[in-house]
């Protein structure tokens, strides 16, 4: 949605980012995440065709397809890093980089967008931590600037999340003294102190050498026996199949299959999703 205003309904997208009016659903405030009918272009290129995919609180949801399938561009929209051109995206009920006033969309400003995002946490493939700033204090940045939190108690709780990521003796690192295993878990740990209601994950252990992966995944694991509603773009098989309450499998900017990782992992019934899958066998990086 690239202009100022739009008419009340949902959208059917164009090239050109210009929106037609249909018939919308309404946010429903009982879901973490609820996107209709979304739509992305790239240019001319169609990205997401629209994507609708619901997300319960302390649910989670893997996103597993191969490589362009649009999964990263939709985590992107949710947290309004990318723009969308048609549909709509609620999280916990609140429409996400629009308000609503007699019956037509408004674009949210800057600072109202920024505000939207701060229950979203999300982690990127590549860790992102300030290169001149120890552990704790990539930590402590945001909750201090944005939050207002006092340096001490940023501190504290900055500490109490190295320790649950396991990395309580690696406080005074900076970037360049960690692993990249650690520093994915540093991001874990800096995404955490803002509090987030939603973490999205964008593979983030694909960066990683092969045995440092399982450390990140034993703490999204941990996230997720504790209750924290997470959308997680992976290629890790055995951790949608353990972890997840849903799979979603996207190909060519569409969702071609979900449900449970039984359903949709060990008996899919699309052959798209057969073919991806199998080739995951002989190919885990595909």
């Amino acid at each position: 949605m690239s202009q100022a205003e739009t008419s009340r309904g949902d959208q059917s997208a164009t090239p050109n980012g210009v929106l037609q009016p249909g018939t919308a659903s309404a946010g429903d405030d009982l879901l973490a995440v609820n996107a209709v009918n979304v739509h992305k272009f790239f240019g001319r290129t169609h990205v997401l065709k629209g994507i609708d995919m619901q997300v319960r609180p302390s649910e989670v949801v893997c996103l597993i397809g191969p490589s362009g399938s649009g999964k990263t561009t939709f985590l992107r929209c949710i947290n309004q890093l990318e723009e969308i051109n048609g549909g709509r995206i609620w999280v916990n009920g609140e429409l996400m980089g629009y308000y609503e006033k007699n019956g037509r969309l408004h674009v949210l400003d800057d600072a109202a967008k920024a505000r939207q995002r701060r229950p979203i946490g999300m982690v990127f493939q590549r860790f992102n931590l300030f290169p001149h700033m120890t552990a704790v204090q990539n930590i402590i940045e945001a909750p201090t600037q944005v939050l207002g939190i006092s340096k001490s108690e940023a501190t504290d709780e900055a500490m109490n999340l190295l320790e649950q990521v396991g990395l309580a003796d690696r406080a005074q690192n900076y970037p360049s003294q960690l692993s990249g295993g650690q520093q994915q878990r540093v991001a874990i740990a800096r995404a955490l102190a803002m509090h987030p209601q939603l973490m999205l994950f964008d593979e983030p252990t694909s960066a990683l050498d092969p045995e440092l992966v399982g450390d990140v995944l034993k703490v999204m694991r941990d996230l997720a026996e504790e209750g924290m509603t997470m959308v997680v773009v992976t290629h890790e098989m055995a951790f949608a199949r353990d972890v997840a309450d849903r799979v979603v499998f996207m190909d060519a900017g569409k969702v071609v299959e979900q449900g449970t990782p039984a359903e949709v992992i060990n008996h899919p019934s699309q052959e798209r999703t057969q073919q991806f899958l199998s080739r995951m066998v002989s190919d885990p990086h595909v």
